[in-house]
């Protein structure tokens, strides 16, 4: 299967400080090529791997120290306790979509390609992006777009589709396309359809949602040092991240101690973001966007280091 290679792989192995008999977790497993690289770093120690999608299985190696699961990492908690773990000494995260994904034409994530508008990173879930455009309301399109792809004219974007599938369901992205052919800008065409499929696979997968959960999970699972590592694609996501390993907070300023120190459960590692290089990029273009930042857990004076047994 086709799957991305991975984007600033040093870095993020690196950013993960592993030690041979620590306990780890990758939740994107995708093609594996974080997992193998941090199997090479361990002995003693076990990884921990997640994807919600069942392609991914395909790609585990045969490798004792690796416990796999398919599922989504808004329940890390639960797999890591159904194994028996109660923290862990580094979570990895590499949240963008893979190239076996926009490549699998019957997924629907690709404009490029005539294809079912499904968009589910699991394949079991219920809402797909059909569904999304033939049955939200207008009012509900508009938000969509303007939240999660960032779309300037999303208020003409969602009449146009509301107007669309009054005559015919929009349920190919060929047909998505010729719908929504008059509010695409001349010149800029790849950029704005990138926003639109952004927009709809953010729904129809909840990733913000995920994202906020397996943040605030990583505060209780993390032990003391333990480092948080985590990639991401666009901007709404990499807010998340920095604002949160900042702040231990989504929004708003972190709450300060009497001496005026900001009580946020992370260190900012590298307090500037790092970007993939020149060479990287010309090598794998899909690397272009990746953001890597990178927090390490402290002030968790309730928390012991992970501890073997069922919480």
């Amino acid at each position: 299967m086709s799957y991305h290679v991975p984007a600033l792989l040093k870095e993020s192995i690196a950013g993960l400080n592993i030690r041979p008999g620590g306990v780890y977790v990758d939740v994107t497993f995708g093609g594996g090529g974080h997992a193998r690289a941090i199997l090479e770093k361990l002995s003693s120690g076990r990884l921990i791997a997640l994807d919600q999608d069942a392609d991914a299985l395909a790609n585990r190696p045969d490798d004792k120290r690796l416990i796999m699961e398919q599922g989504n990492f808004r329940f890390l908690r639960h797999y890591l306790a159904h194994h028996g773990y109660r923290t862990v000494d580094g979570i990895l995260a590499d949240l963008g979509v893979s190239s076996h994904h926009f490549d699998v034409a019957g997924r629907g994530f690709s404009f490029r390609q005539d294809a079912p508008l499904d968009m589910r990173m699991n394949a079991g879930a219920r809402t797909t992006a059909k569904e999304i455009l033939n049955g939200y309301p207008e009012n509900r399109l508009q938000t969509i777009f303007s939240r999660y792809g960032e779309v300037p004219n999303a208020s003409r974007l969602a009449r146009h589709i509301a107007d669309a599938r009054r005559n015919e369901p929009i349920e190919r992205s060929g047909r998505l396309l010729e719908a929504i052919e008059p509010c695409i800008p001349r010149g800029m065409e790849n950029k704005y359809l990138a926003k639109v499929f952004q927009a709809l696979r953010i729904e129809v997968n909840h990733e913000l949602e995920n994202l906020k959960s397996l943040l605030l999970q990583s505060v209780a699972l993390l032990a003391e040092g333990g480092r948080l590592v985590v990639i991401t694609y666009h901007s709404l996501e990499d807010r998340l991240v920095k604002h949160f390993l900042k702040n231990g907070l989504f929004e708003g300023e972190a709450a300060k101690d009497i001496y005026g120190n900001v009580q946020a459960p992370f260190r900012q590692v590298n307090p500037k973001v790092i970007v993939p290089t020149d060479e990287e990029i010309t090598a794998n273009g899909r690397a272009r966007s990746a953001k890597l930042r990178i927090g390490e857990r402290v002030n968790s004076n309730n928390i012991k280091k992970h501890e073997r047994g069922k919480s």
